[in-house]
């Protein structure tokens, strides 16, 4: 007769993932009960209490001090930057996989290059580059070299989804006489679509997250981002600690909407794109 051999329960383990538990959700909690909290309350109350008196009188401060139009400017550039690297970087993966010239084969790499390029090491000249080029303090200035630097990992991600495409798919559709585009169109695009979501959101939320590009590139207040206006809200608001952590509620609500839709093809794809 078998012995069946119980497990010992990792009361340690346990332990230690409640408490990091607390530990992530703790700063989570106060930010949110502040935010809700009046000011002059702030200063007396206990900081992890909830408040007796909840308000949302934060909240219309923030509003009305052009996070709107901030809001805007940040899907502006996010939707845009993000058109544009799945674009580009699509059309890049394909060459990449399907060409058979040496030229396109030896662009993976510099594509890998570019990944080991830091972007605070290229600040200086891509801002003399902007500055020439007459784009200096517009949304389109933030665009483009957030476009530059997000291509090179959108890139290598596709390429590793591409390849585990069936070669004779893309045969069959060669012998009925289906084009590079056509292929592109109803093949490549369809099978990678896991992929394509998952670089997207990734770019998403590093370009919405973005501060060097619009704290150096921009400077009027008509083009300010979130992450700058959020800078400024500190200075602005500096006695008012509900109305800066309000902002900061505010901004992150696109964050966690993106991250509860795509969160199991984000983990997954990155997992699969680097494991290969």
């Amino acid at each position: 007769m078998s012995r069946v051999v119980g497990t010992r329960p990792n009361i340690v383990g346990g332990l230690l993932g409640w408490g990091w538990l607390v530990v992530v959700l703790l700063p989570i909690y106060f930010i949110l009960v502040t935010s809700i909290r009046r000011q002059a309350d702030f200063y007396r109350d206990n900081p992890l209490s909830i408040p007796a008196d909840p308000t949302l009188e934060a909240y219309g401060l923030v509003l009305a001090n052009d996070f709107l139009r901030y809001f805007g400017n940040s899907l502006i550039v996010t939707a845009g930057t993000v058109a544009i690297v799945l674009a580009v970087a699509i059309m890049a993966s394909y060459v990449i996989v399907r060409s058979p010239s040496r030229f396109a084969r030896r662009s993976f790499d510099l594509y890998l290059i570019g990944i080991a390029i830091p972007l605070q090491a290229t600040i200086i000249p891509v801002y003399y580059l902007i500055v020439q080029l007459g784009l200096y303090d517009t949304l389109l200035a933030l665009v483009l070299p957030s476009a530059a630097f997000a291509i090179p990992i959108t890139v290598l991600i596709l390429v590793n989804f591409m390849r585990d495409v069936p070669q004779s798919l893309f045969e069959s559709m060669r012998m009925d006489g289906a084009g590079d585009w056509a292929i592109l169109w109803r093949l490549v695009l369809p099978l990678t679509r896991p992929a394509l979501v998952t670089v997207g959101i990734y770019n998403a939320l590093t370009v919405w997250n973005g501060f060097l590009f619009p704290l150096v590139l921009t400077q009027s207040a008509e083009n300010r981002v979130l992450p700058l206006s959020l800078w400024t809200y500190q200075g602005e608001f500096t006695t008012n600690i509900p109305a800066v952590l309000a902002a900061v509620v505010l901004s992150v609500i696109p964050l966690v909407a993106a991250y509860a839709v795509g969160r199991r093809q984000l983990v997954a794809g990155l997992t699969a794109g680097f494991g290969k």
